[in-house]
């Protein structure tokens, strides 16, 4: 290959991502095939992803293209150019490993790489693992883009030599201006009042093909600066005044209780517990990836018996619902009982890590011994931190665990967990104080690690999702078979609940078969009845404090299920990547960033009419009242439990409450 000037080598490099992106999209749209309806559509598709693409070569070689044009020969040039090269090699070899990634990331999650790759990044020991035991071909054919990308880029500019500049100072200033203009153009693609951003290129209900007009770069950059920017993620859905907010979510809570007390507390009221005896201990079992799909008591395979026969014996929930498709999206709902919104879940966030309301720290007022147990590393996804700032007392993770018999990926096996739980709940039940404790499970997690004793039967090949669920019920029921015959079984209350599904995805604008989860409560007075209502996550924490017998004030707005809940009161809800969506019995609101909001009609597995008239203008505030809660109760602390002098009689929402 002859010498290039550096302008020439920089146009190199951005026909060749160009070819790329356009490439892996072609292989996306190929793939995928099916999800695409029509042909308008595909050629949308393309179009549209050219403009993104488009965007990403702006961001990544505007400065370089601008840079090229005033090198010559000289020490300051020379060291400009070295460096241009570095940004060269790095920002293509990152571009096209994100484009490699993305069809086993879209496998696994049904969407381009996105915050949820971000925040894997956070954990690479732990993922690491998982990769390893799981995904070693992506992992060979990643490493080998990497190399490939390192020595093609290397090799193109080797090949570039400064050249003394034979162009005059008026022709450079002339092409610079016109490149910056074509390239700020680019950058914003837009004349309207905001720059680009994914909305202006979704045009369906599935969020799969909108991501198909992203590229994988564009859906991660995107990502990263909304994590930076939680206030904006408020303002996605329409703004509504702090004062509009409060009275919606006031307005959709349960009628059951006391009036609103508190100013500076905006949900925080007085909760009269259901069961007035001695307080009860509380342990939540959350349950790892386990949607209804894989429950046959719930209409799903039937791969979980024994959850299928403790479903019998307990308060069985028929229609109950995750708010999201993360483990701290479960965490936030079942331990604090706040709300879901377009940013992280609170486990994550900076302000939420100390004073944040969780039912462990009222627990511990109220004198509980409060615990977590894990059979993996307490400090991921945060949940140290989170926990031990918000009630919890006792961390028991995989380094407390007594010789644990299994340790995968993720940790130890749940037999393992189960175990330790026993072991501390035996303790625990000695003392004279009740406790709290959360049990989270890690089996049922790729790459499907688990021993092979457990009694169940094995399909095989062994490390698949079913045979994972298989094992992960069968700890399950085996744990249970050991806290019947204890001794504080009797004075316990169980809840049983999944985190999330396995996966969400689908064609739908909020695949909700994929949000519906069991959830069951056991314990020696809970009497066997199956529960058609319609529940969302967010209302076991208010449940579980009733039935423990523990009133006090609080500022979680789920219901308590323990008292009758009006069909038209009903609802579950949801946070779908940056999809909102409000259901009831029949009807589904979703909000979408910057768009309008649709309504569907429902059966509660998928949305099975769109509505053609607008939405009832009230309904839809009480949806946006209910999506923008949770940033604006985190922005400006309204989350947490009061001090003493905090207990502010508000008399005039009481009146108007009345």
């Amino acid at each position: 290959m002859k010498t290039s000037k550096p302008f020439t080598t920089v146009m190199s490099f951005i026909a060749l991502t160009m070819i790329i992106l356009s490439c892996s999209r072609l292989y996306l749209i190929i793939e995928y095939a099916d999800r695409i309806e029509s042909l308008p559509d595909l050629l949308r598709i393309v179009l549209q992803g050219l403009r993104v693409d488009l965007v990403v070569i702006g961001y990544f070689f505007l400065a370089p293209l601008i840079v090229s044009i005033w090198l010559s020969q000289g020490r300051l040039s020379t060291l400009t150019h070295k460096i241009m090269k570095l940004w060269l090699i790095a920002a293509f070899t990152c571009i096209v490993f994100l484009e490699v990634v993305t069809p086993e990331f879209i496998r696994e999650y049904d969407i381009r790489p996105n915050r949820l790759f971000l925040d894997y990044l956070a954990y690479p020991a732990e993922v690491s693992k998982m990769l390893w035991e799981g995904y070693q071909p992506a992992i060979f054919l990643s490493f080998l883009s990497i190399f490939i990308c390192l020595y093609g880029a290397s090799w193109l500019v080797r090949h570039t030599r400064l050249q003394a500049s034979e162009s005059t100072l008026l022709r450079k200033i002339g092409l610079s201006c016109l490149i910056l203009f074509v390239g700020f153009a680019a950058i914003r693609s837009s004349i309207q009042h905001r720059p680009f951003n994914p909305s202006m290129v979704y045009f369906t209900n599935d969020n799969l093909v909108n991501s198909f007009s992203l590229n994988s770069m564009y859906s991660v950059l995107y990502a990263a600066y909304n994590a930076q920017s939680e206030k904006q993620a408020s303002e996605l859905y329409g703004k509504l005044s702090e004062d509009e907010i409060i009275s919606g979510v006031r307005a959709t809570s349960d009628l059951n209780l006391s009036p609103f007390v508190s100013k500076r507390i905006p949900t925080l009221r007085f909760h009269e517990a259901s069961h007035q005896g001695k307080p009860k201990n509380i342990v939540i079992l959350l349950l790892e990836s386990l949607g209804s799909r894989y429950v046959s008591s719930l209409g799903g395979e039937d791969l979980s018996p024994e959850l299928d026969s403790l479903m019998t014996e307990g308060w069985a929930f028929t229609h109950a619902y995750a708010t999201g498709t993360r483990s701290v999206r479960g965490i936030e709902a079942v331990f604090t009982g706040f709300t879901p919104g377009p940013s992280n879940a609170v486990v994550k966030l900076n302000k939420s890590q100390t004073n944040f309301f969780s039912i462990a720290s009222l627990l511990e007022r109220h004198g509980y011994f409060t615990q977590f147990i894990y059979g993996g590393e307490s400090h991921f996804d945060n949940m140290k931190s989170f926990f031990l700032g918000n009630g919890i007392k006792d961390i028991r993770d995989l380094k407390t665990f007594q010789h644990p018999k299994y340790v995968g990926s993720w940790g130890a096996s749940d037999e393992d967990l189960y175990l330790e739980a026993h072991r501390q709940f035996e303790a625990l039940s000695q003392q004279d104080a009740p406790f709290f404790s959360l049990v989270f499970s890690t089996s049922n997690h790729s790459p499907w690690e688990f021993p092979l004793d457990c009694g169940n039967k094995i399909d095989s090949p062994v490390q698949t999702r079913e045979n994972a669920i298989r094992y992960s019920d069968c700890a399950l029921g085996k744990f249970f078979d050991m806290a019947k015959k204890s001794a504080y079984w009797e004075n316990t209350i169980f809840l049983v609940i999944a985190d999330h599904d396995s996966r969400a995805f689908g064609s739908e604008l909020v695949p909700i078969s994929h949000f519906k989860i069991p959830a069951l409560i056991l314990g020696n007075d809970i009497q066997p009845r199956q529960d058609d209502r319609l529940v969302s996550q967010i209302d076991f924490p208010p449940t579980l404090l009733s039935m423990a017998g523990i009133s006090d004030y609080h500022p979680m707005l789920g219901y308590d299920l323990t008292r009758d809940i009006p069909e038209p009161r009903q609802r579950a809800l949801i946070q779908f990547g940056e999809n909102f969506a409000w259901m009831d019995k029949q009807n589904i609101t979703v909000l979408r960033p910057n768009l309008p909001a649709k309504g569907f009609k429902h059966d509660g597995i998928h949305l099975i009419e769109e509505q053609q008239s607008a939405i009832e203008p009230g309904q839809l505030a009480h949806v946006q009242a209910n999506a923008l809660w949770s940033s604006l109760a985190y922005e400006k602390g309204y989350y947490r439990l009061p001090k003493t002098d905090e207990y502010i009689i508000d008399t005039e929402s009481m009146k108007k409450q009345e």
